[in-house]
């Protein structure tokens, strides 16, 4: 089964592009899937890498498996029902012929699975983190996405310019940096989509 991850990130920018897709590499990596990595595809926005999931679709053979990852954005009302959600959420039907595990959520947003290393957090930004405004890593999808940015900001704002926590490159190095066992005992959501592309890259 040939599995292609299109995955919400990266911007507009090529150099991010890659490094989106590093990011995510390099975790799928921590998580076992070496030698049987899915394609990942960085598609920059959310629209973007929904229209571009619906592409591979319909151009799908028989051996190929889209997925698509994308932000959750809100809570999740029940667990398994990734459709669902982007339906009430973003008004998007389900594509003809995709499955339920053809869509999975980063819940609520990327900087949730950030969050949920916080010993990563420790090393990447160093003494200057400030851990008393980390939240607890349980129920983290729970939290907004709003809140969970916030986190992040206020934790490193001492870290200095080249420290302090952006989206784009500094995010995808942090993503590379965390390690997946933590994100799936802390982040339900992560070990399904683990779950998931065990099952389709077994054979």
């Amino acid at each position: 089964m040939k599995v292609k991850l299109y995955v919400e990130g990266g911007g507009d920018s090529k150099s991010l592009h890659t490094r989106c897709r590093e990011g995510f590499r390099k975790l799928l990596e921590s998580a076992g899937f070496s030698g049987r990595m899915p394609r990942i595809t960085a598609c920059g926005a959310r629209h973007k890498t929904f229209d571009d999931f619906k592409t591979a679709i319909r151009s799908a053979e028989p051996t190929d498996h889209p997925m698509l990852l994308v932000d959750s954005e809100a809570p999740i009302k029940q667990m398994g029902k990734p459709w669902e959600h982007l339906k009430s959420h973003d008004g998007w039907d389900r594509p003809p012929g995709a499955g339920d595990d053809q869509a999975q959520l980063m819940v609520q947003c990327m900087e949730t699975w950030l969050l949920a290393d916080q010993a990563a957090m420790r090393a990447y930004f160093g003494e200057k983190l400030q851990h008393t405004a980390l939240p607890p890593t349980d129920a983290l999808e729970a939290r907004a996405k709003d809140e969970v940015q916030s986190a992040l900001a206020k934790a490193t704002r001492l870290c200095g310019p080249d420290k302090e926590y952006k989206k784009g490159k500094r995010s995808f190095e942090l993503l590379a940096s965390l390690n997946a066992a933590t994100l799936r005992e802390t982040l339900p959501h992560f070990d399904q989509l683990c779950i998931a592309l065990d099952a389709r890259t077994a054979d």
